[in-house]
């Protein structure tokens, strides 16, 4: 079919064959179609849906229309992604943590999207760190120390950095076929032998309500596992930061304390645990998720994982004394301030996204593509959900380039986090599980 005949079937309703969505992901790749086709395309998806076979055959299609990874390793190639939220670093402890347990881990990982950080832009926090490498650095890194943490280049899922483009300035972003395409086709052309999702659900996620995540949930294990990669994943709540601090260099300090072992028995570590342990068992290294999640932590606490990361980011550029030097390391803000309670409560709830645009408007994300990040501003020491606060505690500790800035963060973050007169029921981390 020519692309013309695809988009008058789309507008039809009419199944597609698997090769009219070959010949559509070549061109978008190649340039054969127009930007006028790509945004044709794209809206007839979201008016029309495609079918689970068809949402499978864009999927494999976008994977294919870029390099596709394969390995020779002793050990399965496991990966994990996460939809987004505020103060999730588990790629930053989970990814060395599974070398240490004998996976191999080339995770192709993001940039900040909207109010949620990137692991990326984080990463590139430490001093010298690049994350933009080649394939051969990758495949380097991934055989001799377990864990690679990088960028996408340019020949991996073209299709897809094309198609999206075209989404952003059209209105078609939020499409479960087209999420899920996106999503799958960078991860699935790394050549995994299993991968996990972690779909994040509440304020600071973009996916606010249950059904909205489950559906996701089942669109992206259903679609991975006919493209051959088995897949699950894990509904998790996202109300509230994963860790006390938002901002890059602030939760790479927050991953650190836990791969030095400072910090125990967290929600960042509780999750790391669970995620990694489903994949040790997908991966066959371990016979049930429980004794993978063991496994993990047995690695975080013996210092084995704090190796693997150590390596990786000397690997990268940064510095070589980062397990023992990590805090001389990492950049600070010139300004640190208080915001405080107005009144006395409990902290009740927060306003996920409000709290991570303040952080982007600080400087620590991107309003625009060709916005520098500022590595060391943000917010740190945030208030646990239930903590008991008097008018003048502190809630949260900002971390701005600016005084105008820091003023502009302060009354955003004082009203993104409500204060209420009883203790809130806090629901467990881990939702659901979907297979």
């Amino acid at each position: 079919m020519e692309v013309r005949d695809t988009l008058l079937a789309l507008r039809r309703g009419d199944d597609l064959p698997r090769s009219a969505f070959a010949k559509l992901a070549d061109g978008l790749a190649n340039g054969d179609v127009s930007d006028a086709q790509a945004g044709a395309f794209a809206m007839a998806v979201v008016l029309k849906g495609l079918t689970e076979e068809g949402r499978a055959f864009l999927t494999e299609a976008m994977r294919d229309s870029g390099d596709v990874l394969s390995w020779d390793l002793p050990g399965p190639v496991l990966d994990k992604h996460s939809t987004g939220g505020i103060g999730d670093c588990v790629s930053l402890v989970l990814a060395p943590a599974l070398a240490a347990c004998g996976a191999f881990v080339p995770m192709i990982s993001g940039r900040g999207l909207g109010h949620t950080g990137g692991t990326l832009d984080k990463l590139e926090a430490i001093p010298g760190l690049s994350t933009g490498v080649g394939q051969d650095t990758l495949r380097r890194m991934t055989r001799d120390i377990g864990c690679a943490i990088v960028a996408a280049s340019g020949r991996i899922a073209p299709a897809d950095k094309r198609l999206y483009a075209v989404r952003d300035v059209t209105g078609t972003v939020e499409s479960l076929d087209l999420i899920t395409a996106s999503i799958l086709s960078k991860k699935l052309a790394a050549g995994l032998d299993a991968l996990v999702l972690d779909v994040k659900v509440g304020s600071g996620a973009f996916m606010r309500q249950i059904g909205e995540a489950r559906d996701l949930a089942t669109s992206l294990t259903r679609t991975a596992k006919r493209a051959g990669c088995p897949t699950r994943a894990l509904i998790t709540d996202m109300n509230a930061p994963l860790v006390p601090s938002m901002g890059n260099a602030l939760e790479i300090r927050e991953s650190m304390k836990v791969l030095t072992g400072a910090v125990t028995d967290t929600p960042l570590v509780k999750l790391t645990c669970a995620l990694g342990g489903t994949l040790l068992q997908q991966g066959a290294l371990t016979k049930t998720a429980e004794e993978g999640a063991n496994r993990i932590a047995d690695a975080i606490g013996s210092g084995a994982a704090l190796e693997r990361f150590g390596r990786m980011t000397a690997a990268l550029g940064g510095p070589a004394d980062i397990a023992e030097g990590w805090a001389d390391h990492l950049p600070q803000a010139s300004i640190w301030r208080e915001v405080t309670a107005r009144e006395s409560g409990f902290v009740a709830r927060f306003d996920g996204r409000a709290l991570g645009e303040a952080v982007v408007h600080l400087g620590g994300g991107r309003l625009v593509e060709t916005d520098r990040i500022d590595p060391s501003v943000g917010l740190s020491d945030i208030a646990p959900l239930g903590t008991t606060v008097a008018a003048g505690d502190p809630l949260a500790v900002i971390h701005a380039a600016t005084e105008d800035a820091a003023d502009r963060a302060s009354a955003s973050v004082q009203a993104a986090i409500g204060i209420g007169d009883s203790v809130p029921e806090r629901g467990p981390l881990i939702l659901e599980k979907i297979h």
